[in-house]
């Protein structure tokens, strides 16, 4: 399937770039399509310049400000890489008769496996032993069973959902927080809807599934800290400014919870050492969606609503 005029199309994001066989598809089906082979997000500036004249753009995580779509008067659809929508001014593309292609939840199994490997690592010291027999010590602690702890799961979107469904086969006590009623979902996995507090309060494990907006940047604070137990570990999926990192650095290094694990940072790559060095940290290149079959799975989707909008 062609699109009928092949439209100018810029693509940003790294890991579709990278991919030859996505390349192959993306130039198949628009041969003006150009790629950004520099291996990072774009910043507004290099978005500028790299999309000069598309029509359409399939991005990632750069950020689509509204200087961004003055620049760009000839843009008419923004395709989305990926499931979140916080890089975006989507007041700002309305305005200038921007359409939105995006297709939610499509690499909820890779997020959710990323996040059954954390609370696993966690629970099983997996992480910190490994890294201490790398450096020559022989520290035999086994950690804890998974099978009867309080799981809080913060966010039960798509992939907060699939966590839960995963976690069924360890008969834990699970505890969803959500903004929507979520309440006949837990009654068919038998878990409880509850308030943020609870979850704060009573978890072993909390982990977070939510979006970015003005309501979740630093949900989790010095209060939720406070609240949490210091057995408790903290997993970051979703993104890095849900929690405030300078407050999770002080509850790392004092032990007002015994460890956490990330995927996302408030600043992609992050700069902090001290942050970075806590041995209670354990810490990944936000891989949470890339697996390779998320990968091809979230290009795919974009390019569809690309080759949909252009049929028109």
């Amino acid at each position: 399937m062609v699109a009928e005029k092949p439209a100018r199309v810029a693509v940003t994001p790294p890991a579709v770039c990278k991919s030859p066989v996505l390349r192959e598809v993306i130039a198949g089906l628009f041969p003006d399509a150009r790629f950004n082979d520099t291996g990072q997000y774009l910043t507004e500036d290099q978005l500028i310049a790299f999309s000069e004249g598309a029509e359409a753009l399939l991005i990632g995580r750069d950020p689509l400000t509204e200087r961004v779509l003055a620049a760009l008067p000839g843009l008419r659809l923004v395709a989305k890489y990926g499931v979140g929508l916080d890089n975006l001014d989507i007041p700002a593309m309305e305005r200038c008769g921007v359409r939105l292609g995006w297709t939610a939840g499509v690499n909820r199994r890779s997020a959710a496996e990323l996040t059954m490997t954390f609370i696993l690592g966690l629970c099983h010291n997996v992480f910190a032993s490994g890294n201490a027999l790398k450096q020559g010590r022989w520290e035999k602690d086994g950690g804890v069973v998974l099978e009867g702890k309080t799981v809080g799961v913060i966010g039960c979107g798509h992939i907060g959902s699939d966590v839960v469904r995963l976690l069924q086969p360890f008969a834990c006590r699970i505890l969803v927080r959500d903004i929507l009623n979520k309440h006949p979902f837990c009654a068919e996995m038998g878990a409880q809807q509850v308030e943020f507090d609870t979850v704060i309060r009573e978890s072993d494990i909390v982990t977070l599934h939510i979006p970015l907006t003005d309501q979740t940047r630093n949900m989790i604070d010095a209060r939720a800290f406070g609240e949490m137990k210091p057995s408790a570990f903290l997993v970051n999926t979703s993104r890095g400014e849900v929690v405030d990192e300078q407050v999770l650095k002080r509850a790392l290094i004092t032990g007002t919870i015994a460890g956490a694990a990330l995927d996302v940072f408030a600043q992609e790559p992050p700069e902090d050492d001290e942050l970075l060095a806590c041995p209670n940290l354990f810490a990944t290149p936000h891989i949470g969606g890339n697996a390779k079959e998320a990968v091809e799975a979230m290009a795919r989707s974009a390019i569809s609503h690309i080759v949909d909008y252009f049929k028109k």
